[in-house]
């Protein structure tokens, strides 16, 4: 039996399954039941083998389901003994001195008791066994919370205590109890992680000390979703806690991740590590009988499924990228001023990260906000690509098929599509134009760049205007040709097409699911056909 405040769903409802005799009982937000509803619930479970009663130790719960195992042990002598109290605190944020006689808090940790001593009592172990290795698990538990901020308990006053956008708080309790610390400005994950390991394992800490780690531990690594994250971004903590705990030669057997114990909507996550029996220890359960426990199927709607393996090593889960290596079919094209070619490229790829702040303003309003940094990644990649020679003058066609190869990888997305068909067509165009080789004078590149354009067009919709960077691209290519391939005149025709998207109903892309005639209102120009400006405006 189990319960507590709501609030913490799926704790602790949701960890009772229809049809075995075990139960929670739920009093108001953050406010523990009274005797009278957990007397009640004793009753129902009323059986011959006995009860595990396991509460999260704060005062009200302790009392209160304390209260009334003593009530039902008074009013049934014959099975007082047959009704067990198991207490677990796991907080590692409350250090001994602060703690005093109330002890540790109560957090996600209790829910690993919860399916521990569920599992044993469902295979059939006797009251003292499920007792006992209850008892074991919540002495070996470690845990620490972090969040962004307090949430908002319904029907009440915002609290007053709330962080400030740039503070994250070590420690906090889920009730909105304070933290340890606060730290400003947040630190990365790959710097929050490390201390909040250090809180978890450290043997030098006498206030905190509170599980014998001793290294080389062999671990169990719980990461509870507070309520506030979505699935990447918990995936993505999963990911920095293993490599870590792998930098500290833990051994780790399962890591469990998802919404445990949740603080309503807290914007927050917290990390438990169950420290497994070592070879040899006394009275320790064996370390294959609580992992197999862990394992064992539920049927319980709160418990999330995981892996019943031990995760294997990074190197091994992921595959070692294949270099492409570009193979020139035909004879080296080259261009008229190798140098040039290079400058002009770096030129673009330094505009386009300079514009990023631009750009993505852009697209907060008529897209989803990353084409800034989808087209900074870009430039960048393009830059390495520069730095390690793979982009020269001298071979413009595998240069050009680099850029194409780093728009599909880096970029990724619509845009990067986009970008690498289009530059796919122009190496085809280049190809086309000197199948034997030889230098890529003005007449070649516009025959190029019309063919990259005819090519661009058979995969998307878009023509001008179509608030795209079709529009751009298409006045530049348009009027290259038509002017004599008078460069400045087409990059003026390239920008006056980005310049009039500002005025344009969205026909294609993210900005045709906008309402009305508010991009127009706000004179927003299209971000995509902005990139495509400042590009050409820089090669030129």
């Amino acid at each position: 039996m189990c319960g507590g405040g709501s609030g913490h769903e799926p704790a602790h409802a949701g960890y009772v399954v229809k049809g075995i005799l075990a139960g929670a009982v739920a009093g108001n937000v953050f406010a523990s039941p009274s005797a009278t509803q957990v007397g009640r619930g004793i009753e129902l479970l009323d059986n011959d083998k006995g009860t595990v009663i396991i509460v999260k130790n704060y005062t009200g719960d302790v009392l209160n389901f304390g209260l009334a195992k003593e009530q039902y042990a008074a009013q049934h002598p014959e099975k007082s003994k047959r009704i067990k109290f198991v207490i677990v605190g796991d907080d590692v944020a409350v250090g001994r001195e602060q703690g005093k006689i109330v002890g540790r808090r109560g957090l996600a940790g209790t829910v690993l008791v919860y399916k521990i001593a569920g599992a044993l009592a469902d295979r059939g172990g006797s009251l003292e066994e499920v007792y006992f290795m209850s008892e074991w698990v919540a002495g070996r538990l470690a845990t620490i919370g972090v969040s962004l901020g307090h949430t908002h308990v319904p029907g009440t006053a915002s609290a007053s205590s709330e962080l400030i956008s740039s503070e994250i708080e070590i420690g906090m309790g889920i009730h909105n109890e304070s933290g340890h610390s606060r730290l400003s400005p947040i630190p990365k994950l790959s710097e929050l992680v490390p201390q909040l390991l250090d809180f978890l394992t450290s043997t030098t800490d006498d206030d905190r000390s509170f599980v014998p780690f001793k290294g080389n531990d062999h671990v169990v690594a719980l990461v509870n979703n507070l309520g506030g994250l979505s699935e990447l971004e918990l995936s993505g903590i999963v990911a920095e806690v293993r490599k870590e705990l792998d930098t500290r030669n833990f051994k780790i057997h399962r890591i469990l991740a998802g919404t445990f114990m949740t603080s309503l909507n807290m914007s927050g996550f917290s990390l438990t590590l169950l420290l497994l029996p070592a070879g040899g220890e006394k009275d320790a359960p064996e370390l294959n009988t609580i992992l197999s426990l862990l394992d064992d199927k539920s049927e319980a709607p709160g418990w999330k499924w995981s892996s019943a393996s031990t995760p294997l090593p990074i190197s091994v889960q992921i595959a070692p990228q294949q270099e492409k290596i570009v193979k020139a079919s035909h004879g080296r094209i080259f261009a008229e001023n190798p140098r040039d070619f290079v400058d002009s490229v770096t030129r673009s790829a330094h505009g386009l990260i300079k514009a990023e702040p631009d750009i993505t303003r852009m697209d907060s309003v008529a897209g989803d906000g990353d084409c800034g940094l989808t087209l900074k990644a870009g430039s960048e990649g393009v830059l390495t690509k520069i730095s390690a020679g793979d982009i020269t003058g001298n071979d413009i066609v595998r240069s050009i098929i680099v850029i194409s190869q780093v728009a599909e990888e880096v970029m990724g997305g619509t845009s990067g599509a986009l970008y690498s068909i289009f530059f796919s067509g122009l190496a085809q165009g280049l190809q086309a134009s000197l199948p034997n080789g030889g230098e890529a004078n003005p007449d070649v590149w516009s025959h190029a760049l019309s063919t990259a354009l005819a090519n661009l067009y058979t995969y998307t919709r878009a023509r001008p205007p179509s608030r795209t960077l079709v529009d751009p691209l298409s006045a530049f290519v348009e009027a290259l040709a038509k002017a004599d391939n008078d460069i400045a005149a087409a990059v003026f025709a390239a920008s006056k097409a980005a310049e009039a998207t500002k005025d344009l109903v969205a026909k294609a892309g993210r900005s045709a699911y906008l309402e009305g005639d508010r991009l127009q209102k706000e004179q927003v120009a299209d971000p995509g056909a902005w990139g495509v400006k400042v590009i050409l405006e820089n090669l030129a």
